[in-house]
């Protein structure tokens, strides 16, 4: 267990500090999301297909804001932003005690997703500012373990509520989940203010907040949607993400349709996923510090994400212990691709970004993102559960020809902030 919570843990103060965080914010929304289909449609009274319309309708306005909150981030400060956007999650999920009806649970969709989006744009943008670039990745990998932490603890929490047996628990969870947050926004309220430099760049004045949403920035060479190969880099970076689909959608339905593994090897599985994303991320992520090393980690992921394709391809066709066996290491393997794909994403974000935009810069990210992954559930899904063995064999073609083409998209779009006089460094904290 120490040596567990030592991979967890940094001596660094400030990496400790945003750590704790982690797990505070995301014990708060774990223990929400694992409660949230029975609260929606045993206590609101929604069907099933309301709920997930509602999600849909809150994902497209994000995708069309993403890029004006971003900027919006920049205008008011990255660390502002982070503390107003948490506050404003915070109210929204205790809103939801107070919501009947479709019409008022879109409502609440909407705002929580364009609070959540704003609020990810100036934390993001803080934490590359905040370390230096040496340790950046490294130091957002503790984090990444910590928050898996904190899922964990929440979900659980939240399943201690279902398994009450009666509504009071779980009409209590979006209460409960609102004081955490709140409790979460005060932490990061301790968080270091940036440089003097960062400071008067966030306090620019009205002009920049009103250029923010009006959009008027979007002739500046220097603007981020003018950085066209980061826009292709963080649609590829989505697509290579989509190991998540495969964790969290695709091997469930295979395992129970398509294998004669038995339905519990699930818990088994998403328990191994779990420990190896707490134990692993740091290790992971060591070295990754610039574009060459955060590429060498992207191929990495997609390696180990093409071989789990071709694991999981032949459990259609085993029996007994050997499927067992060979649905936990194409389980382990994904889970690789996860952590290596997630380093070089942090770090690719990191370098490509402009210092002085680094708000708009994940709102350009978060939109390339969506598109690069969108689509993925459904594909997947088809190509694996319908198609079979070519359907699998698609899918790791895909992921290698994303893999092929982020490296020159990368170097693109660092020649284009190299062209347009984009700052070498980001302000580090003082």
């Amino acid at each position: 267990m120490t040596r567990l919570m030592t991979k967890v843990l940094s001596d660094d103060p400030l990496i400790r500090s945003m750590s704790y965080q982690s797990v505070l914010s995301a014990f708060g929304e774990g223990a929400f999301l694992t409660g949230s289909a029975v609260y929606f449609t045993q206590i609101v009274g929604l069907s099933p297909a309301q709920v997930g319309l509602g999600l849909t309708i809150g994902g497209v306005v994000v995708f069309c804001a993403s890029v004006p909150l971003g900027r919006l981030a920049d205008a008011v400060g990255t660390r502002r932003t982070w503390i107003l956007g948490s506050l404003l999650e915070a109210l929204l999920f205790g809103s939801w005690f107070l919501v009947e009806g479709f019409a008022a649970y879109v409502a609440v969709t909407i705002a929580l997703e364009l609070a959540a989006s704003w609020m990810r744009s100036g934390r993001n943008a803080y934490r590359f500012e905040v370390f230096p670039r040496e340790t950046r990745v490294r130091s957002l990998a503790y984090m990444r373990a910590s928050r898996n932490v904190g899922y964990t603890l929440g979900a659980g929490a939240g399943g201690l509520a279902l398994a009450a047996g009666s509504d009071g628990p779980i009409m209590a969870i979006p209460l409960v989940t609102a004081v955490i947050l709140l409790l979460n926004t005060a932490w990061i309220t301790r968080m270091p203010r940036l440089s003097r430099e960062a400071e008067a760049h966030a306090e620019a004045g009205d002009t920049a907040l009103e250029a923010a949403v009006a959009g008027s920035r979007r002739s500046d060479p220097r603007a981020a949607l003018r950085n066209r190969p980061f826009i292709l880099t963080s649609t590829l970076s989505g697509i290579l993400s989509t190991h998540q689909v495969l964790l969290n959608v695709v091997v469930p339905l295979w395992l129970v349709a398509e294998t004669d593994a038995p339905r519990v090897l699930l818990a088994w599985l998403f328990g191994t996923n779990t420990v190896m994303a707490v134990a692993l991320q740091v290790a992971t992520a060591r070295g990754v510090s610039d574009v060459g090393t955060s590429l060498r980690a992207v191929r990495r992921g997609a390696f180990f994400f093409v071989l789990s394709c071709g694991i999981l391809l032949v459990t259609h066709d085993t029996i007994g212990w050997v499927t067992i066996a060979l649905m936990w290491i194409g389980h382990i393997t994904v889970t690789f691709a996860e952590l290596y794909d997630s380093a070089g994403a942090w770090g690719l974000q990191a370098e490509l970004s402009d210092p002085d935009r680094r708000g708009e810069y994940q709102g350009v990210s978060q939109l390339g993102f969506i598109l690069g992954s969108v689509w993925a559930p459904a594909a997947y899904t088809f190509l694996a559960m319908e198609v079979g063995t070519w359907g699998w064999i698609t899918i790791g073609a895909l992921v290698v020809l994303a893999a092929a083409a982020i490296a020159p998209a990368a170097r693109a779009a660092e020649r284009h902030l190299v062209r347009v006089g984009a700052p070498g460094q980001a302000v580090a904290a003082g």
